[in-house]
């Protein structure tokens, strides 16, 4: 076993691209209580990038250590491990840093996790709970029921199709590019359309006049407004996202004459809301169908941490088919 651990840290907030570096330290002496695991997996998510940049909700002390989840597998445990064991495969700890090759922490603060896919699994702490809760969270949707939602190829995206589509919920789905269509009705949407000025007019030739209950939006700017405006009277928008970094724009006429409701929705606000009950029932729930195979999201590529800077670069430029990955201990 190497003396050292590789870890993607960040002094200053700015380009990802830039400021992210790899580096070598010491491994840590595990304390009573604490449990290793090498990382087999760490997704890149574009909040990663955000906060990276110093844009996103909260910003960490710095110097920090990047990355917000990921898979990995127990190497060594000190004293009680609450069914803990060596060989375990877990989901990484939130919000520790898991752009590294291997992460100590409590043996609690570990989710055992049954054997599967370690890319998909990688995956599960943000973006399948996200589109999960923005379906159930917000209004209350019935089998024939329309939604419709922007940024539609991303991660929350795809996982927004597959769950809407398991619940007998309507999707349109709005993305920014053609070359996104064909993904999105492989994966069961119903009406994929690029956005543009005339895409309220285009929606209701789509569906046929069908009434959109929800908007889920990750864009912003004129986005946001035109998906407000698709909307039936009374209709919910929620946003959670800003894909665009520009502010969210509605014309007035539409909220008010046609009563939309505008919500907000991050998933940190819910984690330090949410009762223990409910995200061991939200992600019990999204473990087995990801275990099934009946969730998932694509994956484009994954990078060994040496090649971060490529890996942010390739990222952030958006012209992706899928989710990118970090792989820190070898593809």
């Amino acid at each position: 076993m190497s003396e050292t651990v590789k870890q993607v840290v960040y002094s200053e907030f700015g380009d990802p691209t830039k400021v992210l570096s790899l580096e070598d330290v010491a491994r840590e002496v595990l304390e009573p209580g604490q449990a290793r695991a090498n990382v087999l997996r760490s997704p890149i998510n574009p909040s990663d990038l955000i906060q990276v940049s110093g844009n996103y909700g909260v910003r960490p002390p710095l110097p920090a250590i990047a990355g917000n989840e990921g898979i990995g597998r127990v190497t060594e445990v000190n004293g009680e491990a609450r069914g803990l064991s060596v060989g375990q495969l877990v989901l990484l700890p939130a919000g520790v840093g898991t752009w590294r090759s291997e992460v100590v922490a409590s043996a609690g603060a570990f989710v055992p996790m049954p054997e599967g896919d370690v890319d998909q699994l990688s995956m599960m702490m943000v973006n399948p709970a996200t589109a999960q809760l923005l379906l159930t969270d917000f209004i209350a949707l019935a089998e024939g029921d329309w939604i419709i939602q922007s940024a539609a190829n991303s991660a929350v995206g795809t996982y927004v199709v597959q769950l809407a589509k398991g619940m007998g919920v309507k999707t349109v789905c709005v993305v920014r590019r053609e070359s996104a269509v064909q993904g999105l009705l492989d994966q069961g949407a119903d009406v994929v359309l690029v956005d543009g000025p005339d895409l309220v007019k285009r929606v209701k030739q789509a569906t046929g006049g069908a009434k959109m209950k929800l908007a889920l939006d990750a864009v912003a700017g004129d986005t946001f407004g035109r998906l407000g405006e698709s909307l039936e009277v009374g209709g919910t928008l929620v946003n959670y996202g800003a894909m665009s970094n520009e502010a969210a724009s509605m014309q007035a006429g539409a909220m008010i004459f046609r009563d939309v409701r505008v919500r907000g929705f991050w998933l940190v606000n819910w984690f330090e809301h949410a009762s223990k009950e409910e995200r061991m029932a939200t992600y019990g729930a999204l473990t087995k169908a990801v275990a099934m195979g009946t969730l998932h999201a694509p994956i484009d590529r994954v990078f060994s941490l040496e090649d971060i800077s490529e890996a942010a670069r390739y990222t952030w430029a958006g012209e992706r088919s899928g989710k990118v990955l970090l792989a820190p201990n070898g593809i």
